[in-house]
């Protein structure tokens, strides 16, 4: 038996699992997890090079596993995928995922012997789901897919079943003779372990553990305007100024309206900065202080202003221009030391069930927007995040839907200096 161990250079993860059991869904979002981590990480979906190559709206019979011709076509283009995830990590790719039924224990010894013959460490995740979570996925999802445009959903949803059958006919559960597994109930109800070792695949299972399919909204938003804001200055722990308080109890309202008349509840998180917690006091509640959702750690340049740091510090100004990612203040953080910073953060969004309101700072608000919208890692530090909008960001599927809301007073910026240069030096 292969276990992976913490020295491994690249890692495959291989998705396993009938039809609608949230195979691309967990693709999906562990693709986004590692890649916002800094693991550079794709997934090469054989559902998706079945329809660019064979097409969509294939028949049920297209998957029977007697239809000797068109099982051909299938593994020839899953092998053209294969193909693919081993050129990705010949050009510098740390993680690849393999989403495919790979529901025989011959086709993921193919895979496992491919890859370890190349020292690519592989893991297995077998998505296993009962038949209630199996309906719902394929009402949300699979009725509306490619393979199903312009048909009727009824038939549509026998057709999908059959194909679910024909899989079943040939279907070997993963044991321990594949090597090192995750197998998920229901995404996450139940989960079991198999010769798991080594960094990417213990993180991997701390994510995992907490997915869930369940729909809610994170509410995401920056603290009021500060006396600091108003000035130009960064970091620092200033009060809110009177338009900060406006929003604050704009934001209360907004609580009310959107949350509390809906008969809905959300929890309420804030930093432990006195700018965030002033805003939730007159939001009017605060189920969670948390020190990771303090601002980014301004170093020698905490209480600056843009000019000053580029007057007094020109090289500091300079290099962070440059690389604004990774840059890190003298004594302070960068925007990577922030991404390690908030994924506690992450873990814990990922696990709530009911809407939470986020009040935090710009930086801290740009990672995790950058988690929940996929936003290239690059790119992140550039996300603009004003002062006085919600982020309404609901989870789906494969994505996440986005509304912006404006409350309180109209957006006072963050002083005139710093609002002009927000997506660009800030």
């Amino acid at each position: 038996m292969t276990t992976l161990h913490a020295d491994a250079p690249t890692l495959a993860i291989v998705i396993v699992g009938l039809p609608a059991r949230g195979k691309t869904f967990i693709s999906h979002k562990v693709m986004r997890y590692f890649n916002w981590l800094g693991y550079p990480t794709r997934q090469f979906n054989v559902g998706a090079y079945r329809r660019q190559h064979l097409g969509a709206r294939l028949d049920h019979d297209f998957f029977d596993i007697r239809n000797e011709t068109a099982t051909v076509a299938r593994n020839r283009v899953a092998n053209m995928a294969l193909d693919d995830m081993m050129a990705w990590f010949d050009s510098g790719g740390e993680v690849g995922i393999y989403d495919a039924t790979n529901t025989t224990s011959a086709r993921r010894r193919l895979i496992r012997e491919r890859c370890e013959g190349r020292g690519i460490g592989v893991l297995f995740i077998e998505s296993i789901c009962g038949e209630e979570t199996v309906e719902a996925n394929i009402r949300a999802t699979k009725l509306n897919s490619p393979d199903y445009e312009g048909i009727d959903p009824a038939q549509a949803a026998r057709d999908f079943r059959a194909r679910i059958e024909h899989y079943a006919e040939a279907y070997e559960h993963v044991d321990e003779s594949d090597g090192s597994y995750i197998k998920l109930i229901d995404v996450g109800r139940k989960i079991e372990l198999n010769g798991i070792a080594g960094f990417l695949p213990s993180r991997l299972v701390s994510f995992l553990v907490n997915l869930h399919t369940g729909e809610r909204s994170i509410l995401l938003t920056r603290h009021g305007q500060t006396l600091f804001n108003q000035a130009g200055r960064i970091g620092g722990d200033a009060e809110l100024s009177d338009s900060g308080r406006e929003f604050a109890y704009g934001l209360r309202d907004f609580y009310q309206r959107e949350i509390a008349a809906k008969g809905l509840t959300a929890s309420v998180w804030a930093s432990t900065m006195q700018r965030s917690l002033a805003t939730a006091e007159i939001v009017g509640r605060t189920d969670a202080m948390w020190w990771a959702l303090s601002e980014i750690d301004a170093g020698i340049c905490d209480g600056l202003t843009y000019p000053e740091i580029q007057n007094q510090h020109p090289d500091l100004f300079a290099a962070r221009a440059a690389d604004k990612l990774n840059y890190r203040y003298p004594q302070g953080e960068s925007y990577t030391d922030l991404i390690q910073r908030t994924e506690p953060v992450v873990l814990e969004l990922e696990r709530q069930r009911a809407p939470v309101l986020v009040i935090t700072h710009r930086a801290v608000a740009r990672v995790l927007y950058g988690y929940l919208m996929g936003v290239p890692r690059e790119k992140i530090p550039h996300v603009d995040v004003p002062l006085h909008v919600v982020f309404e960001l609901t989870p789906r599927a494969y994505g996440c839907d986005e509304i912006q809301h404006r409350v309180g007073p109209a957006n006072p910026g963050d002083s005139k200096i710093d609002w002009e240069r927000d997506t660009r030096e800030s």
